[in-house]
């Protein structure tokens, strides 16, 4: 695997100019999650369980330039146990503290966000529904592969804690009347943090929209925005967040128009030693019309509520035991095969 790992470095990252090393460094890192998942949802008589096991394994490729700017990409051999590989795009680091993410690059409402606490674990009802309802804060998070996002140096603009970017992605997808996905798609973000006393309190979030690459569909792929604030005092950390938009779901079972889609997040998390507390709160509602042919009308909505316990074993393994309950409702009537309570009780090993 090593003599591996060294050609693939060699390949991917020799650039063939002056100055640039013939092999970058090479770093490697994973997971092994395993455990036993439990869900009991209302359209059933009695619960199920089923183990769960994940692995991923990744390698990150890097090289300074004579320049001083950091070029660094990497690619993943499996990724939460699918068995394929998954090439990352190229980070340019400049030596001011910004950054250029090329291919693959995201959105910069989403990657600016404030990240609301949450429950770990794999918990979760795996029910199909219809329900176009957001289930988080960026539902509409989606660009095409070929783009890039800029991230400020750290006090952008001499703007003590301020952090700005933007993103922008280019696709010509030439879709069927029935499949969606995004075309051209712009972004923009910003995350201000400042500590007042023992708090340190961050703001994030921003606007995106994506052009669908469907000239059927009345809405845009996504048009949305969401803003996140969390609030750190010593191992406490709490969190609250909301988003807004319209978006084309077409991962619903049945492609949908989405309009006056709606989201709320807010989460508690406590660090006490080893062990680690978590709790988590979503609510989102939405109308969609399952077609394409105008704009949502019916509504439809999911509330979650989901706690967790962590608890650091050893350097790099850390066990888990999670629970949560779901509500779903489509137009009105509860989607019973995805509402209910489901547990996971498992182990995460990192390296």
């Amino acid at each position: 695997m090593k003599k591996e790992l060294l050609v693939a470095s060699a390949l991917v990252t020799s650039l063939g100019m002056a100055g640039v090393a013939e092999a970058a460094s090479a770093t490697f890192s994973g997971k092994v999650r395993n455990g036993v998942t439990g869900g009991d949802t209302d359209g059933t008589a009695d619960g199920t369980y089923a183990a769960h096991s994940q692995a991923s394994f990744t390698v990150s490729l890097a090289e300074t330039l004579d320049s001083g700017t950091k070029v660094s990409t990497g690619f993943d051999l499996t990724d939460e146990s699918d068995g394929s590989t998954d090439t990352s795009g190229l980070t340019l680091t400049f030596t001011d503290g910004s950054k250029l993410d090329l291919l693959e690059a995201g959105n910069a409402y989403s990657s600016k966000l404030a990240s609301v606490p949450g429950a770990s674990g794999e918990h979760g009802l795996t029910g199909t529904t219809l329900n176009s309802a957001p289930t988080g804060l960026t539902f509409g998070n989606t660009s095409d592969n070929i783009g890039f996002e800029w991230h400020s140096a750290d006090d952008a603009f001499g703007v003590e804690g301020l952090k700005v970017g933007v993103s922008a992605g280019f696709g010509d997808d030439g879709d069927t009347s029935s499949t969606s996905t995004a075309e051209n798609s712009y972004s923009v973000g910003l995350s201000y943090a400042t500590t007042t006393g023992d708090t340190t309190i961050t703001v994030g979030g921003g606007y995106m929209m994506a052009e669908d690459s469907n000239t059927t569909t009345v809405n845009d792929r996504a048009n949305q925005t969401a803003v996140a604030v969390t609030a750190a005092t010593g191992d406490l950390t709490v969190g609250v967040g909301f988003a807004a938009g319209s978006y084309v779901d077409a991962n619903s079972g049945a492609s949908a128009e989405v309009d006056g889609a709606e989201a709320i997040s807010a989460g508690v998390k406590y660090v006490s030693g080893d062990i680690t507390f978590a709790v988590g709160y979503v609510d989102g509602e939405a109308k969609d019309n399952t077609s394409f042919s105008g704009a949502g009308s019916n509504q439809d909505s999911y509330e979650s509520m989901s706690a967790s316990v962590d608890y650091a074993v050893i350097s790099g393994i850390t066990a888990t035991v999670s629970y949560a309950t779901e509500d779903a409702a489509e137009e009105g009537t509860s989607s019973t095969n995805h509402s209910g309570s489901s547990w996971y009780v498992g182990a995460n090993v990192t390296f």
